[in-house]
């Protein structure tokens, strides 16, 4: 991708918590929605930048060169501002008459890109040896302090994510505290598909890089589909079980 204008590119892990934890204090840098005009931290909104033939695409990790422009809507809000013009002018205006073509897709390609960000770096993070899988082995590493993030298909139930927190919370000496993990707007079988294994239902991370890792595009997935505010700790079973209707396993 590239953009008519340079724009400095920070690490996109630097201050992003694993969804589930605080982000320390000040540690996220915000960015400003060229659509609502709004500030919010940039480890919400999602960043687009322009093709090499000047398609509007969206950079998921915001890692592309060159200047970009933020967004901080829905799925819904982003059709509509694709429909009735208001992107393009906001666009026009961000990257100074660059000739744009603006996907009438486009929501449905940026929903696409940050759920393959999110599966791509489970991905990573089950090929490098730092993810459990199963509840027995999950039960075993939280007990014994080796977790530091713990999630769940939103097709979970209840049961097996309640055991596990507490587990979770005994290993890392925190009983009584609202410690938990995270519903993901992926049922089984998107995880399953995503990790290659049957039957995915809960997942851990041992290492907290590779938690930082999955926590951005994860946050940005749950902003953009309207789950953010439940995603700071754990989100309503229902209503991740709702939104990950509209993730296709072609996009993992």
């Amino acid at each position: 991708m590239r953009n008519p204008h340079n724009e400095p590119l920070s690490s996109d892990i630097i201050g992003d918590a694993p969804v589930g934890h605080s982000p320390k204090e000040g540690a996220q840098p915000e960015r400003k929605c060229v659509l609502t005009g709004r500030h919010d931290a940039r480890g919400e909104l999602v960043r687009l930048a322009l093709s090499p033939d000047g398609d509007v695409l969206p950079d998921a990790l915001a890692r592309a060169p060159g200047r970009g422009a933020w967004i901080g809507v829905s799925h819904a809000e982003l059709e509509t501002a694709v429909a009735n013009g208001k992107l393009r002018g906001a666009l026009a205006r961000a990257f100074k008459g660059a000739t744009l073509t603006i996907p009438a897709d486009l929501a449905e390609k940026t929903r696409a890109a940050l759920t393959r960000a999110l599966t791509d770096r489970l991905g990573i993070a089950l090929k490098a040896g730092t993810m459990l899988l199963g509840t027995e082995k999950i039960a075993q590493g939280a007990r014994a302090g080796a977790v530091v993030w713990l999630a769940h298909a939103s097709d979970a139930g209840t049961d097996g994510p309640n055991k596990l927190a507490q587990a979770w919370r005994v290993g890392e000496d925190a009983e009584g505290t609202g410690l938990k993990g995270v519903i993901l707007p992926l049922d089984r079988a998107a995880l399953s598909v995503a990790l290659g294994r049957d039957n995915v239902v809960h997942l851990a991370l041992t290492d907290a890089a590779a938690a930082e890792r999955v926590a951005v595009p994860l946050r940005r997935l749950m902003h953009f589909i309207g789950l953010s505010d439940l995603g700071r700790a754990q989100l309503d079973g229902e209503a991740a079980s709702a939104a990950c209707q509209a993730i296709d396993t072609k996009d993992i």
